[in-house]
This record gives C-alpha cells, structure tokens and sequence, in this order.
C-alpha cells in the first residue's frame, strides 16, 4: 500500500472511523507535525474537534533518528532501557536530550496553541492520529500520557505502521487502526509519494481552519 501524500492517507484512514462521525464525545488528536496534516483530514471528515499533543523523541547519541525514548507534553517520559544499554547511553546524555526535547516541546505548545488551553481528555473518546508508526516510542510515551486523564476509551489511529510495534501498542490502546501493517518495515517515508517535512506554519493553519 503506497499513499500519495499525508492528507490522501488522512482521508482514507477516516473511512475507517466512519463509526465515530457526529459522535460529540469525540477528540481528534494530531502528533506534529506530520500527523496533524493527517488528524486534519480525519476529523474534518468526522466533524470532530481537532487539537495536537506534543511528544518528542528522545534521539540516540550521534543518531538523533534513532529513538531511545519519547517526553510527552504533560512531563511523561519513556525509556528504551533495554536499546539505551545496548547502545551504550550515558545518564548525563540522557538526562541533556530529555531537557533539550522539553524546551522544544515548550517552543510548540507556544507556537501552535497560544493562549488556547490544553482539551479535556476525561470522559472523551480520544483518537491519537500520526502520519505512522516506525519504533513506537514516541506514540507510546502519548498513549500512556492521555490515558493518566482518564479518556472514557483510547484509540490509536494510524496509515501505516510496523506490525510488531503496532501489537506493542495495542497493549496501551483500547484499539488499534491501521490501513497497513507490514512485517517488513523501513521507515515511514517509504510508503508515501510525498513525505515532505511538515512546517510549524502549516500546523497552526490547519489548527487555526479547524477550530
């Protein structure tokens, strides 16, 4: 299965949540930036609130793409333990990149929701939305952040996502959508035409089109 672009995928993904459209108790949330162009998509077409949560990957020393963990916005934080002592990380690093991703996460928060105060997760049906799923650690440090505000049901809704990290997953969501799960998975990126990088702009213009 190949995408033609983030908002394609967006719009095919919602036909899978066709369920949910009109329900008021739903909550559409986008993991920037990449997955807000696709949140967009899926809550426009369920007639469904659309806000971000902001997580950031805890990146390996001298491979920032390779994560050893997530931080969530709310101070959840998630460590590989086991990949952070194969890869030999030092505490001290640790410790820098977890503060270096919070002030990040901080920038965002400003950036894209201003003065607008965070949602109300508790009694909500919320839909966790990305662009996909490679490791898993940055969409499980969100899941397990959301689920501490008490969601009446959590879902994770994705394009596409490596099977073995989207089982792991499973074990923190009440469900689990994806269009495409391979066993064999690189990155990302290679199941669509159009992977470019999404800006902080265009976020805060598809916030601001569909709030």
């Amino acid at each position: 299965m190949h995408f033609r672009d983030r908002a394609q995928a967006g719009r095919l993904l919602a036909r899978e949540l066709a369920t949910l459209r009109d329900d008021k108790d739903v909550l559409i949330l986008g993991v920037p930036r990449g997955g807000v162009v696709v949140a967009y998509e899926v809550a426009k077409a369920l007639h469904a609130p659309l806000d971000v949560y902001i997580t950031r990957k805890l990146g390996a020393p001298h491979n920032p793409e390779l994560a050893i963990g997530a931080l969530a916005s709310d101070g959840t934080v998630f460590v590989d333990r086991d990949l952070v002592r194969s890869v030999g990380v030092p505490d001290d690093y640790l410790r820098s990149e977890t503060e270096r991703q919070r002030i990040e996460i901080a920038r965002r928060m400003e950036a894209y929701r201003g003065v607008r105060p965070e949602p109300q997760l508790e009694g909500k049906t919320v839909v966790l939305v990305d662009d996909g799923v490679a490791t898993g650690s940055t969409v499980l440090a969100s899941l397990r952040a959301i689920r501490q505000h008490k969601p009446k049901h959590l879902m994770l809704a994705v394009p596409v996502g490596a099977a073995d990290s989207l089982a792991m997953l499973a074990q923190e969501a009440d469900l689990v959508v994806s269009l495409y799960s391979p066993e064999v998975f690189w990155a990302v990126g290679a199941f669509y035409s159009d992977f470019g990088q999404t800006s902080d702009e265009e976020v805060v213009r598809l916030l601001r089109e569909w709030s």
